[in-house]
């Protein structure tokens, strides 16, 4: 039987779809996010002079959970367009971003390397940019929904670049997280 599916049975697959990849993406962000100390919880960071236009700490996650669930949004929406040509390299491109965006913290907070971080920040952009251009060949609305991420990743490469700028030696200001703030 070869039908074409319902206006209906293609929401329902495109829900499927974003109830798989939503928690997915947010999940793994937030053991990223507390794979060490980070944010207001990490002393050295505490410690580092910020440029001016630092959002306040409780911001960072509130913003990061936002982004998640867009992109997630998005990649499901690419996800859900079977048949389109090149699907599949957009999803790589989409998870090679997004496994370098997950490395950040780690490279930042617990390692302290801040020009690693900021070098991190322009790569995440690059294939992010790429996923985005990707996604837009494929259902314009997913490139949509990847837009504000982009614009945050510029933001958060101007922190770090900033945060590097104003704290010339922090990499050896204190020890790099050694333990996990994940508790089993």
């Amino acid at each position: 039987m070869s039908a074409i599916a319902s206006r209906r049975q293609l929401h329902v697959s495109l829900l499927r779809w974003v109830c798989v990849t939503v928690p997915f993406l947010l999940l793994l962000g937030f053991l990223s996010g507390r794979s060490v100390p980070a944010g207001d919880q990490n002393g050295w960071y505490l410690a580092l002079a910020k440029p001016a236009g630092t959002p306040p700490g409780w911001l960072f996650p509130a913003v990061w959970s936002l982004l998640y669930v867009a992109t997630g949004v998005a990649l499901a929406v690419v996800l859900n367009a079977r048949g389109a040509q090149g699907r599949w390299v957009a999803v790589l491109a989409f998870a090679v971003q997004f496994a370098l965006n997950l490395a950040w913290t780690p490279v930042f907070f617990g390692a302290h390397h801040i020009a690693a971080a900021a070098v991190l920040v322009a790569a995440i952009f690059v294939v992010a940019l790429v996923a985005t251009l990707l996604f837009g060949r494929i259902r314009p609305f997913a490139a949509w929904l990847m837009v504000p991420y982009l614009a945050w990743l510029c933001y958060a490469g101007a922190l770090t670049w900033g945060i590097g700028h104003l704290n010339p030696g922090a990499e050896s200001l204190a020890p790099s997280a050694t333990s996990t703030q994940i508790i089993p």
